[in-house]
């Protein structure tokens, strides 16, 4: 056998032989490299990857959506042009407001329905006899017209002396009629082949301006629907959509006057806001229930929409971002941009941040306890500290501050607190149970004092507690086995802050609270209910923003349990009668101001300042025996002079077991017989700083030391 292969093809000759020593040729046959599949297979993929090509697809779309707009229009045109013509409009009207229970409303409807309909009835009666009529006139007008151009002619014959000019009015007259319809005749043709397509046009741009297309035809912009402005027939659809069978029912018999439901859409801020008037049978907790639907039927995302129960009965507000407009920082608060800011405890207002409406939202501290929670890392400690910030600036505010994170939060008040703890342990835990007690005993001596003098007003006293769950959850017991934290009522640091809520306010003695991830352990229904101001950030469930705003805020449509961790940082739902608050509202939204450390310690810088000195305990010592005329040095500090009452308050800080029961002349007893007693100063008593040290001195050259 040759070792020549040979392949043919279908129709080939073979090829001519070589030599017997040529080399072997194989001649492939065309496709024989080619895949196996079979040629039908190969053709279905290519149609597929043609139909499912985005260029195809783009084209089934735009070919789609320019169709639908003439059809669309078309419905439209005709649903305007039948209306007009029947008393739909009247009808439909009417059924909303009998919807909305609005039955005034409904019977004016139904009034203007009748009046339509006897217009239309005189129209259709006249038209019975319109015909004769029109003969009539038409005849007569004729007459008429003949008989004024032979008139006019007479007139130009006898003027001209040319009989002929008799009919050359009228011949004028047939001359243009027969002009005019040359001029249709040529006319005519092309609009009526034009006319069809101009038609066709003006549908096609009704139907464009209403977006009358499928949605998955419309171009990406309007289908996404992001930045859409929110219109009356945007809300009506989204409720109808709601999926609340009765909601739907109402406005499906409303037709597309749901909007009588709505009030006017206000300009609102970074958004919009308008009030819904529900119909009857819908309750606004429906409504409420819906939240995430409604704000994606709105093509917003759930946080850009917020649901409130204005006064009005049976009526929600919807608030409705722009899309985005949340995610924008908001900017620099008052206190870091205006170094000549001060503030008034009880008369000013401290800026806190913005609303949702871009306006700026200030609270009242003035005699208000006040309770910020949330979860962890979403601002709350920041919250807290703007607002002690803009009070430092009234020099006559005493703070007390215990900061259970101890991570230097507080730091910058060094120098300006009396007390300031900084710590997460037992310890820590105890020196601010100390530090409240300290506020109560404080708050029982001006109690004391008012009953004395009604008059007397007292400086305020802020005693400030960052991560009080720490408190409450301490399972440290003193000497007599009495716990640090927990709720009960030999929990000292529970009954230490109930005390200050009970009785505090009226003497301005306030308790400023800030704690995480609220629950009845790390934060006792009693403390929570003593707050005069309760704000929240971001929180995990509902009951949880129940036990931070009360039950009536969160059925009134607080939900900081719908903020999103991480994102919605500084957001706070606030309820408190210190802010201002839209009228039947039961809170507020505000997004915080963000003070950073750094101008934080600018502010504080500021504030001390405008005080004589001020010695910062960091610690709050127990059971030793005490050097009176040294603690009294330490608490007078730098100051030139000091008040006696501010002096005792201060000792009492330092020491509550030494100096918690001492009274002026205890004081005036140590510094009299150290040869440094109280002297008046502009009408006061005051502790001089110079005679204490002087005495310090000489007692301390002759050796000899006094302990209480």
């Amino acid at each position: 056998m040759s070792s020549n292969v040979v392949r043919l093809t279908k129709d080939a000759t073979p090829a001519p032989q070589g030599p017997a020593d040529a080399p072997s040729v194989a001649v492939a046959a065309p496709g024989a490299e080619k895949s196996s599949v079979p040629l039908w297979v190969r053709s279905g993929r290519a149609v597929r990857a043609i139909v499912t090509h985005e260029h195809t697809r783009t084209a089934a779309r735009l070919t789609v959506r320019h169709g639908m707009y003439a059809v669309g229009g078309a419905r439209i045109v005709a649903k305007r042009t039948w209306e007009g013509r029947t008393a739909t409009r009247y009808e439909r009207m009417l059924r909303a407001a009998e919807a909305a229970g609005n039955y005034e409303v409904a019977a004016e409807w139904e009034e203007r329905g009748q009046r339509f309909r006897d217009a239309r009835h005189r129209r259709r009666m006249d038209l019975l006899h319109s015909p004769l009529d029109a003969a009539k006139g038409v005849a007569v007008s004729a007459g008429m017209g003949v008989g004024s151009l032979v008139a006019l002619g007479v007139v130009m014959a006898v003027a001209t002396k040319d009989v002929t000019q008799v009919v050359t009015p009228l011949m004028a007259t047939v001359e243009f009629i027969n002009l005019l319809i040359t001029i249709v005749t040529v006319v005519w043709g092309p609009a009526v082949t034009i006319g069809p397509f101009l038609a066709l046009l003006a549908l096609w741009a009704v139907g464009q301006h209403q977006q009358a297309a499928p949605n998955w035809a419309l171009p990406a912009a309007v289908r996404n629907g992001e930045g859409e402005p929110i219109t009356p027939s945007i809300v009506v659809k989204a409720l109808r959509d709601l999926g609340v069978p009765a909601l739907g029912r109402a406005i499906k018999e409303m037709g597309d006057a749901g909007a009588a439901m709505l009030g006017p859409i206000r300009i609102a801020g970074c958004g919009v806001e308008v009030d819904v008037t529900l119909p009857s049978g819908v309750s606004t907790n429906e409504v409420q229930n819906k939240r995430r639907k409604l704000a994606e039927n709105l093509s917003r995302h759930e946080h850009e929409v917020f649901i409130t129960i204005p006064q009005a009965a049976r009526t929600v507000r919807l608030w409705v971002a722009d899309s985005g407009a949340l995610d924008e920082p908001i900017g620099p608060s008052p206190l870091v941009t205006d170094e000549t800011m001060t503030a008034d405890y009880a008369k000013g207002r401290a800026p806190w941040g913005e609303d949702l409406r871009g306006d700026a939202a200030s609270l009242s501290l003035y005699q208000r306890h006040l309770l910020i929670t949330g979860l962890s890392n979403q601002g709350k400690t920041a919250a807290l500290r703007s607002l002690a910030l803009w009070a430092s600036l009234d020099r006559r505010v005493e703070f007390r501050i215990a900061d259970l994170k101890g991570a230097g939060d507080w730091a910058m008040f060094d120098g300006l607190a009396t007390v300031l703890i900084q710590g997460p342990t037992d310890e820590h835990v105890i020196e601010a149970t100390e530090m409240v007690e300290g506020l109560v005993d404080e708050m029982n001596r001006r109690i004391a004092a008012r009953q004395a003098d009604p008059t007397v007003v007292f400086d305020p006293l802020i005693g400030v507690v960052d991560e009080a769950q720490v408190a409450f959850m301490c399972p440290a017991v003193d000497d007599q086995k009495r716990p640090y934290g927990g709720s009960k009522a030999t929990s000292r640091y529970f009954m230490g802050v109930r005390k200050v809520h009970n009785q505090g306010r009226v003497v301005d003695v306030l308790m400023h609270e800030g704690t995480q991830d609220p629950t009845d352990q790390n934060l006792p229904k009693l403390v929570r209910e003593g707050a005069h101001t309760r704000a929240s950030l971001a929180l995990g469930t509902e009951a949880q923003a129940v036990m931070a705003l009360g039950e009536k805020a969160v059925n009134g449509g607080a939900a900081p349990h719908l903020l999103r961790q991480g994102l919605d940082k500084g957001t706070l739902v606030v309820a408190s009668d210190g802010i201002d608050i839209p009228k039947g509202q039961s809170s507020i939204t505000v997004r915080t101001h963000f003070i950073g450390d750094d101008d934080a310690k600018a502010i504080t810088d500021r504030a001390k300042a405008l005080r004589d000195g001020v010695t910062t305990l960091h610690v709050v010592e127990r059971g030793e025996k005490r050097d009176p005329l040294t603690d009294i040095a330490s608490v007078v500090g730098t100051a030139e002079r000091v008040r006696t009452k501010d002096v005792l308050a201060r000792l009492a800080a330092l020491n509550a077991d030494a100096y918690g029961e001492w009274s002026f002349l205890d004081l005036k007893r140590v510094l009299g017989a150290a040869g440094a007693e109280p002297r008046k100063s502009d009408g006061v008593m005051v502790v001089d700083r110079d005679r204490v040290a002087r005495a310090l001195a000489n007692r301390d050259g002759d050796g000899s030391a006094s302990a209480a």
